[in-house]
């Protein structure tokens, strides 16, 4: 099997070409820096620039399945300037797939699946969300993800089947969130946030990349949440990383106002709700490693194996 991923050097991605090569699949992936293309038997790269809807069109070559995890991080202040790359990121990045392969004068893609996120869902302290929630979360990242699914699926009038993955708090110690939330435990000024009754549904980076490894096996289509059975709450979250390092949790919480005035209207990620279900992709037989955050995190932060084999070939950059 002959893969294209986008992203492929971010946090998930690199996890997933991991993956890939444990299965014998061949990856070809998307980059915006000509020096870190590569071109070995299992693992090639090829340019692109989305801002300029520029793409080497052999990335397609003798590919079966697009997965799209570009994007720019959500983790920086939302500048009005920062707000438009967040979407423009997303959006440019499929436009750019779509456009090279409506030229194409034939193709073997039959599928994509694409990233997305469960800021999606309103924020709540008692709802569950399933997949076929029809509202929408009143914010500025509820509006990217909106944007986001309805951009992957114009991918359908290419006869290509679409699926999307919302993707909760990744949990890994090689990047993303969690290093963020620990190092203030770590030195005893850890605390949770607001009230701390937040749900906040996370995931353990090497079931994410599973998880797109059994949509793309199993041909399933449509949204699927990728998150663990066992959400927790932001209360909870921090007291186990608290846990797993040894650390006393001294501090009270950090009230909203204060994260406000540090971190501008990005504070949001901290302080949204949303209680996700996993049922839909389990039903499909999909069996998590990881169901519960404590397990996740002794994992993580004890035994410290990185699932990942990809060799330097790869940088450590976050591909847009």
């Amino acid at each position: 099997m002959r893969i294209l991923i986008t992203g492929a050097t971010g946090l998930v991605g690199t996890e997933l070409v991991s993956h890939c090569h444990d299965k014998g699949y061949v990856v070809h992936f998307l980059t915006t820096s000509k020096d870190k293309m590569v071109s070995k038997e299992n693992l090639k790269g090829f340019y692109w620039n989305p801002t300029k809807k520029e793409i080497d069109i052999r990335c397609f070559d003798g590919v079966t399945t697009i997965i799209n995890l570009a994007g720019a991080s959500i983790s920086k202040r939302w500048t009005p300037s920062y707000k438009k790359q967040i979407l423009n990121s997303r959006i440019n990045s499929l436009q750019t797939l779509y456009g090279a392969i409506d030229k194409l004068p034939q193709h073997t893609i039959t599928s994509i699946i694409s990233a997305s996120a469960i800021g999606i869902y309103p924020d709540s302290l008692s709802n569950y969300y399933e997949e076929d929630e029809e509202a929408v979360d009143d914010s500025f990242l509820g509006r990217v993800v909106l944007a986001w699914e309805e951009e992957a699926d114009t991918f359908k009038s290419l006869g290509i089947m679409v699926s999307k993955v919302r993707i909760g708090l990744v949990l890994s110690d090689k990047g993303g969130a969690l290093p963020q939330m620990a190092k203030p435990v770590k030195y005893y000024t850890g605390a949770a946030f607001g009230s701390g009754l937040q749900w906040q549904p996370w995931i353990h980076l090497s079931d994410l990349a599973r998880i797109f490894l059994f949509v793309l096996e199993n041909e399933l289509e449509g949204v699927f949440n990728g998150v663990s059975p066992n959400p927790v709450t932001n209360n909870r979250l921090v007291k186990e990383i608290a846990n797993v390092l040894n650390r006393p949790l001294i501090l009270p919480n950090i009230p909203k106002m204060i994260m406000k005035l540090i971190l501008g209207e990005m504070s949001y990620l901290l302080f949204a709700s949303q209680r996700v279900s996993s049922k839909k992709i389990e039903g499909e037989g999909f069996i998590f490693e990881f169901q519960n955050i404590c397990c996740a995190l002794e994992v993580i932060y004890q035994n410290k194996k990185s699932n990942s084999k990809i060799s330097n070939d790869l940088s450590k950059e976050y591909v847009s």
